[in-house]
C-alpha cells in the first residue's frame, strides 16, 4: 500500500526548505511558469524569445529547463514586463502565523 501525505500547498516546504526559502522558490517557480507558458503559447523559438526578452538565448534555455537557481524574483518580474505582462503581488498572513 502506498502511503500518501497531504501537501502543505507549497512543494518546497514539503521538500524540507525553511519557510522563507520555500516561499521564495514558490514565487520564482510561478513566475518562471508564466514566462515558459508565454513562450510556448506564442510559439516562439528560444532565439525569438531571447530577442523579445532582451536576454541571451542560453538564458531562455535556462528558463524553459526550470533552472530556478539562476533567476531572482526581480529578474523574472523584469522579464515578464519586457514581455508585456503585469505582475501583481498579494500579501497575506500565513495560516500558522499569529
Amino acid at each position: 500500500m502506498v502511503k500518501m501525505t497531504k501537501s502543505s500547498g507549497n512543494v518546497f516546504s514539503d521538500l524540507g526548505f525553511d519557510d522563507t526559502e520555500a516561499e521564495n522558490l514558490k514565487l520564482r517557480s510561478q513566475l518562471m511558469q508564466e514566462l515558459e507558458a508565454l513562450i510556448r503559447t506564442k510559439g516562439l523559438t528560444q532565439t525569438e524569445a531571447a530577442e523579445l526578452l532582451g536576454i541571451q538565448q542560453s538564458r531562455v534555455s535556462d528558463l524553459v529547463r526550470g533552472k530556478i537557481d539562476r533567476f531572482s524574483i526581480d529578474t523574472l518580474v523584469h522579464l515578464l514586463a519586457k514581455a508585456g505582462r503585469c505582475v501583481e503581488v498579494r500579501v497575506k498572513r500565513r495560516r500558522d502565523a499569529a
